[in-house]
């Protein structure tokens, strides 16, 4: 017998978000009962953050709360969060870490979550949404002539560029990312920027900040020593862009996040034409 995405009723009820990213997604899917408990972090959308019990920080976890909640499945992000995961499992529960860096990737994982809960049917509809405006945004930023040199810095103390999928992002949006190459790395170590002056030397046209969550100073960019050369600096083309919509690996990164970064690239390019 199939069993319908609307009539499922095998699948994980109680399940404990350790990130915001499975939360929204839940959330758009229609699927929010299901939620059991979220991250302090969790500010997408706004409603998570009043109806669901915050028990954990993105490296820490309340056993105690979470005990009582008695989960049937944990979802959590990316190596480091290995930690809190392997607490987790010596408990007894049952827990899901993924581990998606690129753009396709965080399509097939928030297709994973999907099936997990029955939804593939209604996922598959999104995610193909996702993927048309991709499709159309790449295929409209590809005309142009003038394609701003981008330094998106995701830590400032050491200087950490941004991961794989915001690189894709910004290229999506029209932009090319000074440190692609490093956007590779499969952890944010291997995006540490070593020398301040390589900034300088690359001479991004526009610099995009989002400090995991830590509130943005400009000044802690355009005051270092001999910034004030960099194009971006000279023409004030530093901004920010919050981490809850760039720096995590789900929806708000493929919606509101693309937007936004597309918005600067497309007000550089018309001040550059």
């Amino acid at each position: 017998m199939i069993v319908s995405d609307t009539t499922a009723t095998d699948y994980p009820k109680r399940i404990i978000c350790l990130t915001e990213e499975t939360a929204e997604w839940l959330y758009l899917l229609h699927e929010q009962h299901r939620i059991a408990g979220i991250s302090v972090y969790t500010v997408r959308p706004i409603q998570a953050a009043a109806e669901k019990p915050k028990v954990c920080d993105f490296t820490g976890v309340n056993m105690e709360k979470i005990r009582a909640i008695k989960p049937d499945l944990i979802i959590g992000f990316s190596d480091v969060q290995g930690e809190v995961a392997k607490q987790l499992i010596r408990e007894g529960f049952n827990v899901l870490i993924t581990n998606q860096r690129s753009v396709s990737e965080i399509l097939d994982t928030m297709l994973l979550t999907a099936r997990l809960i029955g939804k593939t049917e209604a996922a598959g509809i999104m995610l193909q949404q996702y993927r048309e405006k991709l499709t159309a945004m790449t295929s409209k930023s590809s005309q142009s002539l003038k394609k701003p040199v981008i330094y998106f810095e995701e830590w400032y103390s050491p200087l950490i560029s941004g991961i794989r999928w915001v690189s894709e992002l910004i290229e999506v949006a029209g932009g090319v990312d000074c440190f692609a190459e490093l956007s590779a790395s499969a952890t944010a170590k291997g995006r540490v920027i070593e020398d301040e002056t390589e900034v300088i030397r690359r001479n991004p046209d526009i610099i995009i900040a989002s400090w995991c969550g830590k509130r943005f100073i400009p000044s802690r960019i355009t005051s270092r020593k001999g910034w004030d050369s960099i194009n971006a600096v000279r023409d004030r083309e530093v901004y920010e862009i919050d981490s809850s919509l760039i720096l995590q690996p789900g929806p708000a990164a493929l919606t509101d996040g693309l937007d936004r970064l597309h918005k600067i690239i497309s007000q550089w390019q018309h001040k550059n034409q």
